[in-house]
């Protein structure tokens, strides 16, 4: 009987240390507007507030019925209007201090009732040509392209997601070199692709040797074109030919 009993006990212990939580997804959307690497954010408040603040990654809790994968591309087609955007799933985000904050709880009771002890995001990291036209049909109207080297202090721990997603995209390019001209327009200049990869890895590149790395990729296709109406030394047209890449 007293077996019985401790046997009891501590399962009632385990169950009470079990969470009462919830799935979201969070999405990373980086964007390349020639000069700066941008990332998409979201304003999660309605109220007039002061610039960038209360900006956020666009996410939301999954449905009852949702698979992950489609929650977050659900995300992105209601903020962008664009379907089945290349996303990649690349960490979960479960530490116990994710919501402690005391802004970030209210928000979260007013946004979706429930009490939320604990909350468990799935990220997703999408590269995205930002000259692209976005349509917003999102309950987020005030969405904005931010330079991330003007990345606001943003809430849960969205920081530490970016951070996280630029690492990942340091070791994409390491291993798939091909992955840098998802954020290029279709003809680009060797001086965007150096901006880019500066962006990138937070640091200046040589002029010099960057030019020759680019110059080895048989896949980058010099074009018989060159800037138009530029104050500087006019520079050459290049494009990524997809068919000399597949054929290696």
């Amino acid at each position: 009987m007293c077996t019985q009993y401790l046997f009891c006990v501590l399962v009632d212990a385990m169950k009470r240390n079990y969470i009462h939580t919830f799935v979201s997804v969070d999405c990373v959307v980086f964007g390349f507007d020639n000069e700066n690497l941008n990332i998409l954010l979201v304003k999660r408040e309605k109220e007039p507030t002061t610039e960038f603040k209360n900006m956020k990654l666009p996410g939301s809790l999954i449905y009852n019925d949702e698979d992950v994968d489609d929650a977050a591309n659900r995300v992105l087609y209601e903020l962008t209007g664009i379907r089945r955007m290349s996303l990649r799933q690349f960490r979960c985000f479960a530490s116990p201090d994710r919501a402690r904050n005391v802004e970030d709880q209210k928000w979260l009771d007013k946004e979706y009732q429930p009490n939320i002890n604990r909350l468990i995001t799935v990220a997703y990291l999408s590269l995205c040509k930002i000259d692209r036209k976005l349509v917003n049909i999102s309950k987020y109207k005030d969405s904005v392209w931010l330079p991330i080297s003007e990345l606001p202090q943003m809430p849960f721990d969205h920081n530490l997601i970016v951070e996280e997603s630029l690492s990942e995209i340091r070791k994409w390019v390491e291993s798939e070199p091909v992955v840098i001209f998802e954020l290029l327009p279709s003809k680009f200049t060797i001086s965007q692709v150096r901006k880019l990869y500066e962006a990138i890895y937070n640091k200046k590149i040589d002029v010099r040797n960057f030019h020759k790395k680019i110059a080895a990729m048989p896949y980058v296709v010099a074009l018989n074109e060159k800037q138009q109406n530029v104050s500087h030394r006019a520079a050459r047209y290049y494009k990524f030919d997809k068919t000399i890449y597949n054929k290696r």
